[in-house]
């Protein structure tokens, strides 16, 4: 008797996997594994000789595998590339224990146990292929492995038509994701929002809600979320928010303490509370914890919406012009893969969203990064993907949401835009409040450099020879200038003005040796010879700087010229602005939806991105014609030259404008027409320790209200600190080491060294200069591989920040060298972060713009001021150490000339020890050795 075969839906596919070693690499050193079993472990040379004879092996990242064992790159099945194919918009570290605990598999601490888990991580992501072969994301899939076995022998595509039991003929069209995405539909504009308040005790019942029964209760935790609730209450004056300064120790639950105030307010009120952060790996965190509010992920993507700039999200035009350019197999690829995710995606941010960011690592970063829109030539309605727009989705999905989680940036930019696409918010949560000072400084300010006047002739001329597909203006409004003589005239003289600006080249022209062409490279000529006669150090391999007065005569006149030139460039594009922007009037009963939304999607753009810092250069450079300020008096900004430079080559020069107290016009266009604003940090306050008295804790706050631009606004702010839960004294141990140089190199790297076995790897290095790191790194890779201990390094390795702490917090053994960034925004709990050690006092950088914001804000006390700087990054960096309870770590800082008063700040009952770099290495050995 025949058994009946099952239908073929259900019929299980057969597996293939390729007849490979697998590779699992160390610096310098591997461990092979044959298909056979046999396993080899030793030098890369004879690694490589091996590989010679075999097929390609598997690995996980293929590029790093090839630069631990330096190794020139060579053939590999990369596991991640499957990864990124079967479960696309999933995150995982790069690693093979980041790649196994993705898949929710326990990875082994030795490498031959890696070796031999690869085969199995490769089964169970086909395996999780095979299961949902029918599900809509799979559709195309088969095509795509087939096109990409066909044009690039892609060495998983067998095994992926195995799994997903198809056979498909190679064609281009799995890669037009375009036609597959959902359109967004168009809504009535909402209605204005009501004006109920939320009570202390509203917050604390909705807090105990989203935590559930049975949580762990944390006082702290519920009597911040009373506080958070003073800044959604009714307002009461026109111009004057109610204003919170909420500081939270780490540990407290910020988050959801002011999640639960905010989501309320906006379920009663029917508009959205914005969220807005620092870094993009908080704006990730936040989303992750909102989580716990609506579990059900439908919902949750209809309730929270993560917000970004442009160009953060895939341009879906840049990627059908680089679909149809990509003859080449080198970019089929890593352009499939992209696809992949496009259709997984939950809102196609490319930029610490669900991306896969070492996607870019795998096949460079000129495959990936072009595919956003970071150049500002978004064509808007008049785009063929306009309905399928990852923006305009997100842009249409916040208007109607009850959180959106929003950074900084965007939330500055918008407003001096006069609320930008998506409004102004009437209710505004600034987490990471602490940075409030540097976030409008850069939003606020305004630079004539090189590079900007380059970029905006970019914009408006298009591409001027070369591979580049840059859109100009012309094309851009050729759909609504037409052959209109009232719009083609003053684009005509714009695009011809706009010949003035640097054409391309233009930095091999910057150091004199040819003529400079047109009126801009004259002026950025003339600030270079200045810099260079003026600076310091105009020999040092970094940036350089002066003031601008005394000017000399030739400076003058290059200004002055440029300034005409300048002159005559916005005022044709203002007319173009203008013009277009009367259609929407005189032409109100003829105009198509359409044409209207793309007659004020270009309007939005002369101005933006033209017309304001047109606006701008010419203010600035009217100031050189002025007498210069009087010694000592206050300015509203600060001006100077600079030359730039890196590593040791010039890249850039010009003129920089930046706002006195950038405070200042954050309050006005941002904090002032809102409702309620809630400005939270767990460092907002500078302490001066454990003695402080009343009157330090009243100068604490007034610095924390000057440095948040809450000093700016007509009512006072509400002042709210919560404590740390967390037993610093225990769980913590802080070091000075009194017997290293600081400016020795060989020193300070043997130090680290010392230090980052004695922890066992879990460290977190931090460095003032990306010079020092990079030197640090290259003394002491070799050294902690050889003890089993991988090290990572910002600016070194080719990862983001983001896939770098993922990196790190998955690979409990890891190191990780880092700047600023890592001091502010990692967050990683447990072992994986034990030890972290600052290679010198963070002083901020001696600049003119420093120079006159400490004569001027410091209130007659400089040394305090620089004091304060210092002592906030110190304790912001501490805060790294102890995420939760049951945490423990080691704060070694290598500067014995670190005066006591900076270490102050550090939390209550932290005692501050110096000490020998012996004796620091016993302790630490010692402290994190304990059970």
């Amino acid at each position: 008797m025949t058994t009946p075969r099952p239908p073929a839906e259900l019929r299980q596919p057969r597996l293939l996997l390729p007849d490979s070693p697998a590779l699992i690499a160390g610096f310098g050193r591997g461990t092979l594994l044959t298909p056979d079993g046999e396993l080899f472990s030793g030098p890369a040379i004879e690694i490589g000789r091996r590989l010679r004879d075999m097929p390609p092996p598997m690995v996980v990242h293929a590029p790093a595998t090839a630069r631990r064992l330096g190794l020139g790159s060579f053939p590999a099945c990369d596991l991640l590339e499957l990864f990124a194919f079967c479960q696309p918009a999933r995150p995982a570290a790069p690693t093979p224990r980041g790649l196994a605990l993705a898949l929710d598999r326990e990875p082994p601490e030795d490498e031959e146990g890696l070796a031999a888990l690869l085969p199995e991580l490769a089964t169970a992501m086909l395996r999780h292929l095979a299961a949902g072969r029918n599900a809509p994301l799979n559709r195309d899939a088969a095509a795509l492995a087939a096109k990409l076995g066909a044009e690039t022998h892609w060495p998983w595509a067998d095994s992926v038509l195995a799994a997903l039991g198809q056979q498909a003929r190679p064609s281009l069209d799995p890669l037009k994701v375009w036609r597959r995405l959902p359109e967004w539909e168009e809504v009535a504009p909402p209605p204005p929002p009501a004006h109920h308040p939320v009570s202390p005790t509203d917050a604390r019942r909705r807090l105990a809600e989203i935590l559930g029964e049975g949580a762990e209760q944390r006082p702290q935790q519920a009597d911040y979320a009373s506080a958070a609730a003073g800044a959604f209450q009714a307002r009461e004056v026109r111009g004057a928010p109610n204003l919170v300064l909420a500081e939270a120790g780490t540990g407290t639950g910020k988050t959801l303490g002011y999640v639960a105030p905010a989501s309320l307010w906006a379920e009663r009120n029917g508009a959205p509370v914005w969220i807005s952060t620092f870094t993009r790996n908080l704006q990730r965190q936040i989303d992750q914890e909102a989580a716990r509010l609506y579990p059900e992920p439908a919902e949750r993507r209809r309730r929270i919406v993560v917000r970004k700039g442009r160009e953060n999200y895939l341009c879906l035009l840049n990627m059908e012009e680089t679909v149809a350019a990509a003859s080449m197999a080198g970019i089929l690829l890593p352009l499939a893969l992209v696809s992949r995710w496009a259709l997984a995606t939950r809102d196609g941010d490319l930029q610490g969203g669900d991306f896969p960011g070492w996607l870019a690592e795998l096949f460079g970063p000129h495959h990936i990064w072009p595919l956003a829109d970071r150049r500002g030539e978004c064509i808007h309605s008049a785009c063929g993907h306009y309905k399928q727009c990852f923006v305009e989705h997100s842009i249409r999905r916040a208007r109607g949401a009850t959180l959106v989680i929003a950074n900084h940036a965007l939330v500055m930019v918008q407003a001096a835009l006069g609320g930008g696409e998506d409004g102004k918010p009437q209710r505004l949560i600034f987490d990471e409040g602490h940075h409030l000072f540097d976030a409008a400084d850069a939003a606020f300010s305004a630079d004539l450099t090189g590079g900007e006047a380059a970029e905006l002739r970019r914009w408006l001329l298009g591409a001027e020879g070369g591979r580049s597909r840059a859109r100009g203006l012309s094309r851009r409004l050729e759909d609504l200038v037409g052959d209109r003589p009232d719009l083609l005239l003053p684009l005509e003289e714009a695009l011809q003005a706009a010949r003035a600006l640097p054409a391309p080249g233009w930095p091999n022209r910057l150091a004199d040796f040819d003529e400079p062409r047109g009126t801009a490279e004259g002026f950025l000529q003339s600030v270079r010879r200045q810099v260079l006669a003026r600076a310091k150090d105009e020999e040092a391999g970094y940036g350089v700087e002066c003031d601008l007065h005394p000017l000399p005569e030739p400076v003058a006149e290059a200004g002055a010229a440029l300034a005409e030139s300048l002159t005559r460039l916005r005022n044709p594009l203002q007319a173009l602005h203008d013009r277009l922007a009367a259609r929407l009037e005189d032409e109100a009963e003829e105009l198509e939806v359409g044409d209207r939304i793309r007659i004020e999607a270009a309007c939005r753009g002369l101005e933006r991105r033209a017309l304001m810092p047109l606006t701008a250069w010419c203010a600035m450079l009217g100031t050189l014609s002025a007498p210069p300020r009087p010694p000592g008096t206050r300015p509203e900004y600060v001006d100077w030259f600079a030359l730039d430079r890196r590593e040791g080559r010039e890249v850039d020069c010009g003129m920089h404008r930046h706002h006195l107290d950038p405070t200042q016009p954050f309050a006005m266009a941002v904090a002032a027409p809102a409702h309620g604003v809630l400005i939270t940090s767990a460092t907002l306050r500078d302490h001066a320790g454990a003695t402080e008295g009343e009157e330090d804790r009243e100068a604490a706050w007034r610095a924390a209200e000057s440095r948040t631009g809450a000093a700016h606004l007509p009512n006072p702010a509400i002042r709210a600190a919560v404590a740390s839960p967390f037993d610093y004294a225990t769980r913590t141990r802080a070091l000075v080491v009194e017997d290293v140089s600081k400016g020795d190199p060989a020193q300070v790297a043997a130090a680290y060294r010392a230090l980052f076995t004695a922890s066992g790897g879990g460290a977190l290095g931090l460095f003032t200069a990306v010079r020092r790191l990079r030197d640090v790194q290259s003394r002491i890779a070799q050294p902690l591989a050889e003890r089993g201990i991988p090290l990572y390094a910002q600016h070194v390795d080719a990862m983001d920040n983001a896939t770098l702490v993922d990196v790190f917090r998955a690979e409990e053994h890891a190191c990780l060298l880092g700047t600023d960034a890592m001091r502010d925004g990692v967050d990683v709990p447990g072992r994986s972060l034990r030890l972290l050690v600052f290679d010198r006092v963070p002083w901020p950088r001696p600049s003119i713009l420093h120079r006159e914001r400490r004569t001027h804000l410091s209130e007659g006390q400089p040394k305090s001021y620089d004091d304060a700087i210092a002592r906030h990054r110190l304790r912001q960096a501490f805060g790294r150490l102890i995420r939760r309870g049951d945490d423990k770590g080691v704060f070694v800082l290598l500067d014995k000339s670190c005066p006591s008063r900076l270490l102050a700040g550090l939390p209550p009952g932290v005692v501050v020890r110096r000490l020998g770099l012996r004796d620091a290495v016993a302790e630490t050995r010692e402290f994190l050795g304990e059970s």
